[in-house]
């Protein structure tokens, strides 16, 4: 998980180089999903031949749902913020993700939360430092730290006149609640259908095909379609393919495994990772809110770690004791099935 989110950072500064060469958000995350689902169907359909499960039309439907729901509705309005804002300021208040997912997962009853258990405790405690660090990284700047050397990469920016902060706020807020819904949801379709790289990848190819259908409703020349080989716009695209077909696979095992709260937990360090990026590589100022804001984020998300993992034996004794009471009851009726023969 943290590898996915250091490769989800670069993607923060390669989309904000491609909008300002004018790359629609929503061209963009059409293209890269349709890409990456084309990317992993290979694999999918030749390493899960024999793992797949059927595939019924309620199962296709749900996932379908799951698809707009996650990249059709969450991505297009995230990228579109991106497009307005700025990509320190989009991965900071993404880092409200894990709250929503945690909130929502315990109203689903989904999340184990005992107050009078230290692991329960720290779940709760990790989830308030962290959206502390989030809360010290967006408003508060405090003194910059100069950066060392110039900028290694020089990314033509919007000025602030075509940027909308108050349009890119909503979006981005509003594509958080959607992407913790979509984490929940997640959880549950796997259960039913527990082929990750299979999911992954009628996730990709469907939320694709949706954004499409949606864009050309938005954007009617067709020549915003065009992308030029080797450009700016190409390559992000095709990383960003890439980044979807290989992380989306490695973040539903780890749902699997982990569930939804764990996985969503590791957004918070992708706010770390850009502020990083952005003072080492693109030579921006680094302010020590910033700094203060990254350690509460890392330490916030340690705690919660240590609280989830202390779910496993617990999850695990409860799995058992599920399974011998069901198999009590059901020595107790063969008994008296027998008794009345």
């Amino acid at each position: 998980m943290l590898l996915t989110q250091i490769g989800y950072a670069v993607v923060y500064f390669f989309t904000e180089a491609a909008f300002s060469q004018g790359l629609s958000p929503h061209i963009f995350v059409s293209y890269r999903f349709c890409l990456a689902g084309l990317f992993m169907f290979p694999f999918a359909y030749f390493h899960e031949r024999n793992l797949r499960p059927k595939l019924t039309l309620a199962l296709f439907l749900e996932i379908t749902l799951l698809s707009f729901i996650g990249i059709c509705l969450t991505l297009n309005m995230y990228f579109a913020s991106l497009k307005y804002t700025s990509p320190a300021f989009v991965a900071s208040i993404a880092n409200i993700v894990p709250s929503w997912t945690f909130v929502i997962a315990i109203i689903l009853r989904m999340e184990i939360v005992d107050v009078k258990n230290p692991r329960g405790i720290a779940k709760i405690l990790g989830t308030l430092i962290s959206l502390a660090g989030v809360m010290t990284i967006t408003l508060y700047k405090g003194p910059a730290l100069q950066s060392l050397w110039g900028a290694l990469i020089h990314i033509k920016r919007l000025s602030v006149h075509e940027k909308n902060w108050v349009k890119g706020s909503i979006l981005t807020v509003a594509s958080c609640i959607s992407w913790a819904i979509w984490y929940i949801l997640q959880a549950t379709t796997l259960k039913k259908y527990p082929a990750q790289v299979s999911l992954a990848t009628w996730m990709n190819l469907i939320g694709g095909a949706e954004s499409a259908v949606f864009t050309v409703f938005l954007q009617h020349k067709a020549s915003a379609w065009s992308i030029k080989m080797f450009s700016v716009n190409f390559w992000t695209i095709v990383y960003s393919a890439i980044t979807s077909a290989v992380f989306v696979f490695i973040q539903l095992w780890c749902m699997k495994e982990k569930g939804p709260v764990f996985v969503s937990v590791f957004n918070s360090l992708q706010t770390v990772m850009v502020v990083i990026l952005a003072y080492f590589i693109l030579g921006e100022k680094l302010h020590t809110g910033s700094i203060l804001g990254g350690v509460l984020v890392i330490v916030g998300l340690y705690v919660l770690l240590w609280g989830k993992e202390r779910d496993q034996p617990y999850i695990k004794s409860k799995e058992q004791s599920s399974a011998h009471n069901a198999d009590t009851k059901e020595e107790a009726a063969s008994a008296d099935q027998k008794e009345e023969a």
